[in-house]
């Protein structure tokens, strides 16, 4: 059962990704001095430490780029059955291509302001229905969890409103993606 529970988490994870920019080109670097690619998510960035967003950096933006989109999941969440879609644990939008990155422990507002290069940026709703970071909080089940963290390339001004959640911020970006790219990283917690 295991095994079938992955296959359709995987597949479903798939279809997703289909629908919303998978024909656009993963050549966004994504990078982060909080961990590597592949690497654990240190416990201040979790929601059982500090619950700060991690810093972002990003290069390889193609021509055209007009504004970027971000969305952090957990689609691990999936695969072990907890949830039917990636639990959304960062939306950010309107960012201005311009801008190189994100900084560490970002406020949680919805307009973000006082962050020199992000005017105009809107922390979308994550799947708390709040808007800003939320981050890693997995059971302890023994489970090693997976937060995507990918940029999305816009090639126009979009002009979204505030409060957008995941599916909302997929479905106005459709068919606006030149490119994309994620830093992925893990994390499980344990008994204390």
């Amino acid at each position: 059962m295991g095994k079938f529970t992955s296959l359709i988490g995987a597949a479903s994870l798939a279809l997703s990704f289909n629908a919303f920019g998978a024909d656009a080109p993963e050549t966004i670097t994504v990078t982060s001095s909080a961990f590597d690619h592949h690497g654990m998510v240190p416990e201040e960035y979790s929601a059982y430490g500090e619950n700060k967003s991690i810093d972002l950096n990003w290069s390889n933006l193609p021509a055209g780029t007009v504004q970027l989109a971000l969305i952090c999941d957990d689609p691990e969440v999936v695969t072990i059955g907890m949830m039917a879609t990636p639990f959304p644990h960062w939306v950010a939008y309107n960012i201005p291509a311009s801008a190189s990155g994100l900084p560490e422990n970002m406020a949680k507002d919805a307009v973000v302001t006082g962050v020199a290069g992000l005017e105009g940026m809107i922390n979308g709703l994550n799947g708390t229905s709040r808007a800003g970071y939320f981050g890693p909080r997995p059971p302890v089940n023994g489970h090693l969890h997976a937060y995507h963290f990918r940029v999305y390339a816009i090639d126009s001004d979009l002009g979204l409103a505030e409060g957008l959640n995941k599916d909302e911020l997929l479905a106005a970006i459709d068919g606006h993606v030149l490119a994309t790219g994620m830093l992925m990283g893990h994390y499980e917690r344990k008994e204390q």
